[in-house]
């Protein structure tokens, strides 16, 4: 436990909201750190991140928490306040790409991603990432094919109960989850995917764009839904090309922005600045 703690919250907008939070929270014996807020006049919903610090000596994150309850069910607000000592439980799928895995767990033995990797699950033997040392982290091998889907979902699904992750992250993980996966894994589980304009689906899309003389690559994380690629968008980047770029130069800049937009997300997720709205998300940046 800290003396500090990250408020997120969505409610119908009306007039109030931020007056009563800042007010409970300065009376509760909170320094506000930093604090975003957006109204969305489309949805009529409010969004709003207080990232603050406890500093009355008879106050704790847990009894500013107990308090705010009643502020949250007078405005109806989703809401969570989470303690910012509480790294959250990752676990990390991949396949034989393992560009985004191993840019992750340098960010995370670097300090740059605070989180608990609970899981290394792979459709792919140990023996395919003999480069990488996991440190520890527990590995598991779950082949897949056509016929076994369901039973490789079930122990996944399973894996993530037994460790309690809090996250899972599709790290090139090449397979396609089924509804029922994405569903149980809803606001919870990240993908990365290459994003072209115009778009390039199937086998070899680099080699695709690289013959459409594409101007622009790029890569997009979002959340799972039963959509394929379609989730609420978290972060996006692109990078210029031109014609004397190969088709292998396209993999290896692909690439490069594939991990650096999947570490991004990431860090947005457990920094708690990305919120649900609908199909799409509200992020608050630095």
């Amino acid at each position: 436990m800290s003396n500090a703690a990250i408020l997120t919250l969505s409610c119908p907008d009306r007039p109030g909201i931020v007056a009563r939070v800042s007010t409970y929270l300065f009376e509760a014996g909170v320094n506000i750190l930093e604090a975003h807020q957006f109204d969305d006049t489309e949805t009529g919903r409010f969004f709003m991140r207080v990232d603050f610090e406890v500093v009355a000596d008879e106050a704790s994150v847990a009894t500013v928490r107990d308090g705010f309850a009643a502020i949250a069910e007078q405005f109806a607000m989703d809401w969570q306040m989470r303690d910012k000592a509480e790294k959250r439980k990752v676990m990390l799928l991949a396949s034989k790409s393992d560009h985004c895995l191993a840019d992750l767990l340098y960010r995370w033995r670097a300090g740059f991603l605070s989180m608990d990797i609970v899981a290394i699950v792979s459709n792919h033997a140990r023996a395919t990432y003999q480069h990488l040392d996991f440190d520890g982290i527990p590995f598991h091998h779950l082949p897949v094919t056509k016929e076994t889907k369901l039973e490789q979902e079930a122990a996944i699904w399973a894996l993530v109960k037994e460790s309690k992750a809090e996250l899972v992250v599709l790290a090139r993980y090449m397979q396609v989850l089924s509804d029922g996966l994405a569903a149980k894994l809803s606001g919870r589980c990240i993908n990365i995917h290459h994003s072209f304009l115009p778009g390039f689906k199937g086998a070899k899309p680099y080699h695709q764009a690289h013959e459409r003389g594409v101007k622009l690559i790029g890569a997009t994380a979002h959340y799972v839904t039963s959509d394929l690629d379609e989730g609420p968008i978290i972060e996006q980047d692109v990078e210029r090309i031109s014609h004397q770029d190969s088709p292998e130069d396209l993999v290896g800049k692909g690439r490069d922005i594939e991990r650096r937009v999947l570490a991004r997300a990431i860090a947005a997720h457990l920094e708690d600045r990305v919120l649900l709205n609908g199909r799409k998300t509200v992020v608050f940046r630095h």
